[in-house]
């Protein structure tokens, strides 16, 4: 009689095993019982038997069922782990009583010699796949230090999180220990890895992912190696872009980057013309400047390369401001020209973000087939991007408003750069709340009416308080847009487009404005800024239009 394994019962935190007298032939049927939902019965199968697992065991471990969809878990013959699905209301509570779990599940589970699998020819013991990764570690010329989940964390990073918050780590092995921008692997409660990422000592963000086991043993190539990483991603993120149209001879301004959409967290970059225009918010990042550069300046177009940290950030990710400045000499033009949906642009690197907001691009192409006739106000303007759509859409007039006189600057250059009559459309250096309220004593109104603020909500701490700002805000537009006209409003702020609270908060602004209010379109940003599903905060720009009553 040959018995693989009995028993397993997770119960309380605590595993129990207990024999199993009665076998079937030659073979003991292997069932894993799990009474913790938030525990995948395979990960505790995996923990306990580990590498002794028999061949037999092994061919069926792939076949188990997570705990969160049964109770009950057979590892071989299908025909009884379809029979297990019933079991799903089970409570088991008898772990110290072998003969009755035996009994209750023999009576449940009634089964023959026949529904088992043969029993496998003897062979040697193949190395199970989670060792792969770590096999490569090993073989590293220096060590590579392991970041422990905590227990219950591992799935979330399993399912692809890119971010792994310093809560979830329950211990750091290595010595000595990892320094901010070295590789590490990430590894669940039993040590047994799970992906590899960078590691960060001083960051909210402990590690950034960047290859999970799985895909770091189909194909290691890149596997540990992030020059070799970042070459493969940087192209994989130019052909995508290839795929959607961009550069095109009507639009050569694009995101070529967008973070963790391309499986690059920290590393945003823009491409305006022949210049590019690199986004860094992540220390890994700033180590890896010149592999970055090299990769963005084989691309055939570009020739400048403007290097743009995001200060802030990158001060908690533990990087010091004056070493940062010391570190990006501004060494390219200021300036650039750039043409999007076949309208030119000037462009200041000096501006806002990185100069130019091309995530709006498809959202400004549909205002230009809806303004023919119409008056039109631009709220928050900057350099004209939705104003110089609606001129070329054949608006009747167009009044931009925004309070930096730089970027005004830059919209009636732009007026004059595509040929538009500069007496159709008037930017105004203007608060947008006091412009409005002027307006509304005035009595004046609008047609259509984008409201495009800056970032009111840059964190969820202040979401209840930025809400009440875009209430108001959104109140006072669609006041002054007439009775049956359309206001395109915006909201750059991850924490509220993340929220769902941004409908609900138009619709605030409606009964405060007396105004009903219809939803025609729901946008956000275009194809060239790709979301991780995995990642949902990588969503942030809400772009709605609304029939105004």
């Amino acid at each position: 009689m040959v018995i693989l394994w009995s028993w397993f019962m997770f119960d309380e935190g605590k595993l129990c095993l207990s024999s199993l007298s009665t076998t079937y032939g030659n073979i003991t049927p292997v069932f894993l019982v799990t009474i913790d939902e938030s525990v995948s019965a395979v990960e505790i199968l995996h923990s306990v038997v580990g590498s002794r697992c028999s061949p037999w065991f092994r061919r069926f471990c792939s076949y188990g069922r997570d705990a969160r969809e049964a109770t009950v878990v057979y590892l071989g013959s299908k025909i009884l782990r379809d029979r297990a699905k019933s079991l799903d209301s089970i409570v088991w509570k008898e772990a110290s009583s072998s003969s009755s779990i035996q009994a209750r599940l023999m009576k449940w589970l009634p089964c023959s010699r026949s529904h088992l699998p043969p029993p496998p020819s003897p062979s040697p013991s193949l190395p199970a796949a989670s060792s792969s990764l770590q096999h490569i570690a090993s073989s590293q010329p220096k060590g590579i230090a392991k970041v422990i989940l905590k227990k219950g964390k591992t799935q979330l990073f399993k399912d692809g999180s890119p971010m792994v918050y310093s809560g979830a780590v329950d211990r750091i092995i290595g010595r000595p220990p990892p320094k901010t921008g070295d590789i590490v692997l990430v590894a669940d409660g039993t040590e047994k890895p799970i992906g590899w990422g960078l590691y960060n000592s001083v960051s909210m963000f402990c590690v950034r992912l960047m290859q999970l086991e799985e895909e770091a043993t189909r194909d290691p190539s890149c596997t540990l190696d992030m020059e070799k990483l970042l070459e493969t991603r940087i192209n994989a993120a130019i052909e995508l872009r290839r795929r959607v149209g961009l550069p095109s001879a009507i639009t050569n301004a694009y995101r070529l980057i967008n973070s963790e959409g391309d499986r690059l967290s920290g590393l945003i970059v823009d491409v305006f013309g022949d210049l590019a225009v690199v986004a860094s918010s992540a220390a890994w990042v700033e180590k890896y400047k010149s592999q970055v550069e090299a990769c963005i300046s084989s691309i055939d177009e570009i020739n400048h390369i403007h290097w743009r940290p995001s200060v802030e950030i990158l001060k908690e990710e533990g990087m010091d401001a004056a070493d940062l400045k010391e570190l990006h000499p501004s060494t390219c033009p200021q300036r650039t020209k750039v043409i999007e949906n076949g309208i030119s642009y000037a462009i200041s690197l000096e501006g806002q973000k990185t100069g130019f907001y091309a995530d709006q691009r498809e959202n400004r192409m549909f205002l230009s087939t809806i303004s023919h006739g119409q008056r039109v106000l631009d709220v928050c303007c900057y350099s004209g991007g939705f104003a110089l759509n609606a001129a070329k859409g054949g608006a009747m007039s167009i009044t931009g408003v925004d309070t930096s006189l730089p970027a005004l600057e830059l919209a009636r250059e732009n007026i004059a750069l595509n040929n538009l009559d500069p007496g159709k459309a008037s930017f105004l250096r203007e608060d947008a709340t006091v412009f409005m309220k002027a307006a509304l004593s005035r009595k004046e109104s609008w047609d259509i009416v984008i409201l495009d603020p800056p970032k009111l909500a840059p964190s969820r701490k202040v979401l209840q308080s930025a809400s009440g700002m875009y209430r108001n805000l959104n109140s006072l537009a669609m006041k002054v847009t007439r009775r049956g006209g359309l206001l395109m409003t915006c909201s750059c702020s991850g924490a509220m487009t993340q929220s769902g609270m941004f409908l609900r908060t138009l619709q605030g602004a409606a009964s405060m404005a007396e105004r009903k209010i219809t939803v025609l379109r729901q946008s956000g940003a275009g194809c060239d800024h790709p979301i991780d599903p995995a990642y949902p905060e990588g969503a942030y720009l809400s772009n709605i239009l609304l029939r105004v009553l």
